[in-house]
């Protein structure tokens, strides 16, 4: 097909930036020749990439797919030009929400005195799967399962219990534990990264939901007292939070934390770090 990197940081450059206009900004060149690259590539493989209109443009099916693949190549192409000079990368690891929990800091420094030469970093995105299928890190812990695993490994590696998140001095701070029922008629708010969606509760006893963007916003609007939350037992040891009480449920299914990392791993030690994971998360495996 004779396809170019210059068409792959093209594709990536405009799935990034979501308009010709910043995308030829970040690549430091013109609209026009972005544009002609992009028709090029189309060209050369032969479908549809980009949907273009008089104010908006997007990418095709196919051409989210490509955009995924390409990104990886240039990440691939960035680490290997990196490496030849600078020698091994450490191996980066995604998160959304709270990493392993009080787990995290036991995992990461037994890793760090057994494989001194080979870092872990990790890395938090609001999408960490689409952050791993990108190439921009070598696996990526999730707590809800991925839309799409073509493509990916996807390894369960413990259960957490659901909590509940109630602003000081509510009236369920009294309970030891709590029930998806005593939530349902009180506004809860919705965060992506939680593991918390409105199908926790039977249909037609769902309570009044409404969405955030991140962390810090639905730790605030819990705390002001605005709505409840539910989430996973990692959030309450990685972000305790003045004026907000953590509570069990009693009658909500446990979050299963999973690995997810390519079907081909794009770091040598990803399979060493696995094992790591594995060992360190034994007494919880579903």
């Amino acid at each position: 097909m004779n396809v170019e990197l210059r068409h792959l940081r093209a594709l990536a450059a405009v799935g990034d930036e979501g308009t010709i206009t910043d995308a030829a900004v970040a690549l430091h060149i013109s609209q026009p020749a972005l544009s002609r690259t992009l028709k090029q590539l189309e060209s050369r493989v032969g479908v549809c990439l980009v949907d273009r209109t008089t104010r908006t443009l997007s990418l095709t099916a196919s051409g989210q797919r490509l955009y995924e693949r390409a990104h990886g190549i240039l990440q691939q192409l960035d680490d290997a030009l990196t490496e030849a000079t600078a020698g091994q990368r450490p191996l980066r690891i995604g998160f959304a929400w709270s990493t392993l929990g009080d787990r995290t800091v036991p995992l990461l420094r037994t890793w760090r005195e057994r494989h001194p030469d080979t870092p872990v970093r990790v890395h938090r995105h609001d999408d960490p799967e689409a952050a791993l299928r990108r190439g921009e890190v070598d696996a990526a812990l999730l707590r809800t399962a991925p839309a799409d695993s073509a493509g990916l490994q996807v390894l369960p590696l413990y259960r957490e219990r659901r909590l509940a998140a109630v602003p000081d001095g509510d009236p369920l701070t009294c309970r030891a534990t709590v029930r998806l029922a005593d939530l349902a008629d009180r506004p809860v708010v919705l965060c992506a990264t939680a593991a918390t969606t409105a199908g926790l509760w039977p249909e037609g006893e769902r309570p009044r939901t409404f969405e955030v963007a991140n962390v810090d916003e639905w730790l605030t609007v819990i705390a002001t007292g605005e709505a409840l939350g539910v989430t996973a037992e990692g959030t309450e040891h990685s972000h305790p939070y003045p004026g907000i009480q953590y509570l069990p449920l009693a009658d909500a299914p446990p979050v299963t934390v999973r690995l997810a990392l390519p079907r081909t791993p794009s770091h040598p030690a990803t399979f060493l770090f696995l094992e790591h994971l594995q060992v360190m998360t034994a007494d919880n495996i579903p």
